[in-house]
């Protein structure tokens, strides 16, 4: 998709959804209705990818056609259909396997995409950190690599539209060996990236501060909650994943401790396996946490399908166990009596980032589920020529009164028991 300084030209597509006639649903759900939804969500997707939705088809079969997906006689359908709507582009909310892209594409005469190459599409629009845009192409790379249709293949699909943002040709060659040697020296760089955030992680752990994750499906409000609990200005946006690079902010929580909130990248179902390991290192901050923060758009009639969406990738994260508190946002589109009904029931904190409501309580309960960590008064001097921890009283403790002496600081402040044994170990004339 090519992109003015003043306009953007939006590539019109044409979304396709299967149903599996016999496919596990929950009880009481339609055949088919957990697709449909998918394919909604599809239609979210590629809005978010900059797309013009032209229109959709949908299928129910008994089984997957290897070869098609849809089956031939369907195939020819959605030719016609892309021609009657003038789409360039056909999205298939599946995982298409390199034989059933070639085939469609040469059947349908259109350019095929699936819901994979989509988000990957999505995360590259959206990536700004070094880390973010390495993960990104590294996914691409990979989901790549099985779909050159034989050596020396162009690179074709990587010329421009929807589903071909990332390496183009002249950034690489357009044979496997060098595909390979671009993987391999991208994994290096994520591999010095990693390390120096971990560096940043370990320099964070060193001062005794609790991090608290916010995870949560895609578009639950996790950025406009972490802007209201920390007045950060992260980007806010009601697209898809506009959130990828992760940040970090201190809040002080009712106590008065510090702690630190982290902002992840979104979830979302059928997430390719190839992406969440690229971002393993991002997600790293989850595993980090002491206590993850699940946050449910409670407006969304399909939450319930959501948070277990993510309880899954939090399982394949290793952290299904980890402390967790679940809150409920956007209860400002809820009616009085339906907010009242699921705080009964769910005994979740019930938020409006939008609106703060709800915000006081929510930081009362992260202070008492977080390892009990004391506020103490003390009094006490710091030479002047000790500018780390003079910066560490300031950053972590709430300085009551302070003045200079000579060549020193004197404090009366109030900190958490945590801080004050670290500065002990900085100064002697901190008392006991």
């Amino acid at each position: 998709m090519k992109v003015s300084s003043t306009t953007e030209t939006r590539e019109r597509v044409l979304l396709a959804g299967v149903g599996i006639k016999r496919a596990p649903r929950i009880p009481g759900q339609p055949a088919g209705e957990a697709e449909r939804e998918s394919l909604r969500e599809l239609e979210e997707l590629a809005r978010s990818a900059g797309a013009d939705v032209a229109g959709s088809v949908f299928q129910m079969r008994d089984a997957i056609d290897p070869a098609t997906l849809i089956g031939r006689g369907k195939m020819e359908e959605v030719k016609i259909e892309a021609q009657m709507r003038d789409a360039a582009v056909i999205v298939f909310d599946r995982n298409l396997s390199p034989v059933q892209q070639r085939n469609l594409e040469r059947g349908t005469d259109r350019r095929v995409i699936d819901r994979t190459q989509l988000i990957l599409d999505i995360f590259a629009r959206h990536a700004r950190s070094r880390e973010g845009q390495l993960q990104v192409e590294l996914a691409q790379l990979n989901y790549l690599l099985p779909r050159l249709t034989g050596k020396g293949a162009e690179l074709s699909r990587l010329g421009g539209g929807i589903g071909t943002r990332g390496p183009g040709e002249q950034k690489l060659e357009t044979d496997r060996r060098r595909i390979r040697d671009r993987v391999r020296k991208i994994t290096e760089s994520i591999d010095v990236v990693s390390r120096q955030r971990r560096q940043r992680r370990h320099a964070r752990q060193a001062v005794p501060l609790s991090m608290v994750a916010l995870v949560g499906y895609t578009n639950a409000g996790k950025s406009t909650l972490f802007n209201a609990l920390t007045r950060a200005d992260v980007l806010v946006s009601p697209k898809m994943f506009a959130t990828l690079d992760p940040t970090v902010r201190g809040v002080r929580l009712p106590s008065g401790r510090r702690v630190l909130l982290s902002d992840t990248v979104g979830f979302i179902r059928d997430l390719p396996p190839g992406l969440i390991a690229a971002f393993r290192a991002t997600l790293e901050e989850v595993q980090e946490a002491a206590l993850i923060l699940h946050v449910t758009d409670v407006s969304n009639p399909n939450n319930a399908e959501q948070d277990a969406e993510v309880e899954k990738i939090l399982s394949d994260l290793g952290v299904g166990e980890r402390p967790r508190m679940r809150v409920l946002n956007k209860i400002d589109r809820l009616a009085p009596e339906e907010a009242a009904q699921i705080r009964d029931a769910s005994g979740a904190s019930l938020v409006s980032a939008l609106t703060a409501r709800g915000l006081e309580d929510l930081l009362r309960r992260i202070d008492d589920r977080l390892p009990a960590d004391p506020v103490v008064r003390l009094h006490f001097r710091l030479p002047l020529s000790d500018g780390r921890t003079l910066a560490m009283v300031h950053g972590l403790a709430r300085v009551i009164r302070s003045r200079v002496d000579g060549s020193c600081m004197f404090f009366e402040a109030e900190m958490p028991e945590s801080v004050a044994r670290r500065l002990r170990l900085r100064s002697a004339d901190l008392p006991e």
